[in-house]
């Protein structure tokens, strides 16, 4: 297992399991436990999937140790504010049977509602009384990011947004990079799996006997960011996880960089306003 250290000084995994419309129950649970198994020590979830109860079983059924475990859940849309942010958190540690995360995040900026501050000083708080080893967000441009970077005292620690061969956001990576932000890659390998098709990347899969999905999982491990692909299925969750006994060329990273089309599967940050 590949990790990184944030720029607290925890250490993250580099890979992790990521939930997002995994059923909740035996499914989730399931899902979990496997990754657990497989070597996985990073579990992504989030109040609004609403699968940290299957989460939280599957955490218990592996049998390893919390303290071996990285556990990060989010906090949605419609509970963003202080108070709300705090309770946010206390409900999501009941369903997932834990004490603490280690990484809280914002879903979204929701500048419509422009609560992202006074939510992310309520994460701050949870961060001084030990209820969260870091904090960060999800979704959040440039000058989301550089509010936070006036405004408040916490660094983020991670941006988690879509990032994939299509969508490389490399304007967003060298402004995190410059902060000391890792970028958390969601939907790594495209909704809907566009990329997987790509004659560059499969050329790339042939050359080294892998599939396509891992010579993406490895672009994104050897661009320095963290990714999470989602699998319920046992064989892709270990298939996924096989990525460390091969590396790909400069020059392969460089026309995987190139297939950049700026384009999204997901909303766009400054237009998600869903509660």
């Amino acid at each position: 297992m590949q990790t990184i250290k944030l720029n607290n000084g925890i250490e993250m995994p580099q890979i992790g399991l990521g939930v997002w419309q995994v059923e909740d129950g035996k499914v989730a649970a399931d899902a979990v436990k496997k990754a657990i198994e497989v070597g996985y020590r990073s579990i992504d979830t989030a109040a609004i999937y609403q699968n940290e109860t299957g989460v939280g079983e599957g955490i218990k059924a592996s049998g390893v140790s919390r303290e071996e475990l990285f556990i990060t859940t989010k906090v949605w849309n419609a509970d963003q504010g202080y108070d709300t942010t705090i309770k946010a958190l206390d409900e999501s540690l009941e369903k997932l049977g834990l004490d603490y995360v280690d990484l809280y995040l914002i879903h979204w900026p929701v500048p419509s509602k422009d609560k992202y501050i006074e939510t992310y000083k309520a994460m701050e708080k949870l961060y001084e009384d030990g209820k969260v080893k870091a904090i960060g967000v999800c979704n959040f441009e440039v000058e989301h990011l550089q509010r936070l970077l006036d405004e408040c005292t916490v660094k983020p620690a991670v941006n988690q947004v879509e990032c994939h061969p299509y969508l490389g956001q490399h304007e967003l990576k060298a402004f995190c990079a410059e902060h000391d932000i890792f970028i958390e890659s969601w939907s790594p390998i495209m909704q809907g799996g566009a990329v997987l098709e790509d004659e560059t990347i499969r050329n790339i899969a042939e050359k080294y006997g892998k599939e396509p999905a891992q010579v993406v999982i490895r672009w994104h491990l050897q661009s320095n960011a963290i990714v999470i692909p989602k699998s319920v299925t046992p064989s892709r969750i270990e298939s996924n996880f096989n990525v460390f006994d091969f590396e790909l060329t400069q020059d392969e990273m460089n026309t995987i960089n190139n297939l950049d089309r700026n384009e999204r599967k997901g909303p766009h940050p400054s237009d998600m306003n869903r509660e």
